[in-house]
């Protein structure tokens, strides 16, 4: 290039557009305490689950009864069901955490029947319905911070 010649000025790029920012939603107190006791609940049904499931395997073994008796069979699916109730609690959890619709629905309605169970047995004022009741009345007053 020689000096003579003229030179373009620099082209001009606009910045880049950003992705709209999303609202951020903040997690109620009461919602964080429940889903982190829900998790820790989930979490012991995990390890009781396990050790009934072990249970059932070890003490079958020793007596040389072998895998095909009752109490080794029923051990094994009741602990694999508490097993898996356990990761479902905490799956539920973790949604209640991350403030998901369906866990809100969902705990309402185990809510609801908790409440019913107590009324049909006539314990309206025992500690397990009001604590539901109240439980029940948080979730529905914090439902907007659920998406």
């Amino acid at each position: 290039m020689s000096s003579s010649e003229p030179t373009s000025p620099p082209q001009y790029t606009p910045p880049a557009t950003l992705p709209p920012v999303q609202p951020q939603r903040n997690l109620p107190l009461g919602v964080a305490i429940l889903s982190v006791l829900i998790g820790l609940l989930g979490i012991f049904l995990v390890v009781v689950g396990v050790l009934i499931l072990v249970a059932g395997t070890v003490t079958s073994l020793p007596m040389g009864v072998g895998f095909g008796t009752p109490f080794h069979l029923g051990a094994m699916v009741i602990g694999a069901i508490v097993l898996i109730a356990g990761l479902i609690v905490i799956g539920i959890a973790v949604a209640l955490w991350r403030l998901r619709l369906w866990a809100l629905v969902l705990g309402l309605i185990v809510l609801f029947f908790v409440m019913v169970s107590y009324g049909v047995a006539h314990n309206f004022l025992s500690i397990g319905f009001l604590l539901a009741l109240v439980l029940f009345i948080y979730l529905l007053a914090v439902n907007r911070h659920f998406r």
